[in-house]
C-alpha cells in the first residue's frame, strides 16, 4: 500500500514536471521561431494546427502499436470539444492582438475563478475557504508579476471573454470525458488531435492573415525556421499529453493555479536567456505567486483528508487494492451513463 502511495506521488510530480518542462520550452522555441529578432514566422494558429498534427501522428502510431487501446467516444462529443478547444486558441489569439498585453494577463488569470464557478454550475463542486484564499493569493502574485499596462476596447473585451469561457469549458471537458467513457489522458488526446489538426490547417492560415496580413504561402522558409518549427511540434507532443494528464488526475482548477508556475519560470528564463527585465515588482510578485501555489497545494490535501475521515465506515473499510480491482473491472465492463458524481480535488 505504501509503496502504491510513492509510485502514486511520483507520477503525480512527473505529470507536473513534464508539462512545466515542455510548456517553459515551447514557449522558449516560440518565441526564437516567431519574434522578428529570430525567424519571424507569425502564423500562430497555423503553427498550432502542425503541433496537432504531429500529435495525431504520435496517437495513430501508439494505437498501431499497440501502446495504447483504443476506446469509444461518441463522434459528436469529440467534434463539440473540439469546436470549444479551437475557440480557445482563436479567442486568445484575437485577444492578444486586440487588447494590451496587460488586460489580455488579467483575461488569462481571470480563468481561474471563472472555471471554479463553472465546476460548481456544471458538477456541483464547492472549494474550502483554504483553497479560495490560496487561488486569490496566487491570482494577485502572477498579477503583479505580470500585468503592466492595461487598455481595453469593446471588440477586444468581447473576444477575451470568449477566450476565457471556451478554454476553461475545454479543460473542465478534458477531466469530465475521461471519467465519462473510462478513457486514458493519452487516448482521449489520440481522438480529439486529428479533429483539430484538420480544422485548424484549414482555417488556421486564415485566422493569421486577419491578425497580421501575412500569407504562410509567401514565408520564405530557412532550415533554422524548419528546426524549430519541428522542435515546437515535438514539445507540443508533451505539452498535450501533460495537459490531458494532469487534469485527469487532479482537476482543471488545480491545472491552472499549479501551471502558474510556469510563468514565474518563462519570466526567470527569459531574464537568464534573453536579458528581459526582471524587477523587484516581478519578483515580489513571483515570490507570492509561488506562496500561494504552496497553500493551494496544501489546502488541497487537507481537503483530502477531511473527505476521506467523513466516508461511511463501510466505505472506509476498502483497501486501496481492492479499489483498484473495482476500477480495473469498471474498465472492462464501463457502465458509459454513469458520470463519477465526485470531481478529483
Amino acid at each position: 500500500m505504501e509503496s502504491e502511495k510513492k509510485s502514486s506521488a511520483i507520477s503525480d510530480v512527473g505529470a507536473w514536471a513534464m508539462n512545466v518542462v515542455s510548456s517553459v520550452g515551447i514557449i522558449m522555441a516560440n518565441k526564437q521561431l516567431m519574434s522578428n529578432n529570430g525567424y519571424a514566422f507569425s502564423f500562430a494558429t497555423t503553427l498550432t494546427g502542425f503541433h496537432f498534427a504531429v500529435t495525431a501522428l504520435v496517437g495513430l502510431a501508439s494505437n498501431a502499436t499497440g501502446y495504447s487501446v483504443s476506446k469509444h467516444v461518441p463522434l459528436w462529443e469529440l467534434l463539440w470539444f473540439s469546436v470549444v478547444a479551437n475557440m480557445s486558441i482563436t479567442g486568445m489569439n484575437f485577444s492578444l492582438m486586440l487588447n494590451s498585453v496587460g488586460f489580455y494577463q488579467i483575461s488569462k488569470l481571470s480563468m481561474i475563478p471563472v472555471v471554479c464557478v463553472m465546476e460548481w454550475i456544471l458538477h456541483n463542486k464547492h472549494y474550502s475557504k483554504e483553497v479560495k484564499m490560496a487561488v486569490v493569493v496566487v491570482v494577485i502574485g502572477v498579477g503583479v508579476c505580470t500585468v503592466t499596462d492595461v487598455k481595453v476596447n469593446l471588440k477586444g473585451f468581447m473576444c477575451a471573454f470568449l477566450a476565457v469561457l471556451s478554454t476553461s469549458l475545454q479543460q473542465i471537458s478534458i477531466g469530465s470525458l475521461q471519467k465519462k467513457y473510462s478513457i486514458g489522458s493519452f487516448e482521449l488526446l489520440s481522438k480529439t488531435a486529428p479533429i483539430q489538426a484538420l480544422s485548424l490547417l484549414i482555417l488556421g492560415p486564415f485566422v493569421d492573415y486577419y491578425l497580421n496580413g501575412n500569407l504562410i504561402t509567401n514565408y520564405k522558409m530557412s532550415s533554422g525556421a524548419i528546426l524549430f518549427i519541428l522542435l515546437s511540434c515535438s514539445l507540443a507532443v508533451f505539452c498535450n499529453m501533460s495537459q490531458y494528464l494532469c487534469i485527469g488526475r487532479f482537476s482543471a482548477v488545480s491545472f491552472q493555479v499549479l501551471g502558474h508556475m510556469k510563468t514565474v519560470c518563462v519570466l526567470t528564463l527569459g531574464w537568464l536567456l534573453f536579458d528581459s527585465e526582471l524587477t523587484i515588482k516581478n519578483i515580489m510578485g513571483m515570490i507570492l505567486a509561488v506562496v500561494g501555489m504552496l497553500i493551494y497545494s496544501w489546502a488541497v490535501e487537507i481537503e483530502k483528508q477531511s473527505n476521506i475521515k467523513t466516508l461511511p465506515h463501510g466505505k472506509n473499510s476498502l483497501t486501496e487494492e481492492e479499489i483498484r480491482l473495482l476500477k480495473d473491472g469498471a474498465e472492462k465492463n464501463p457502465v458509459k451513463d454513469v458520470e463519477l458524481a465526485e470531481a478529483k480535488g
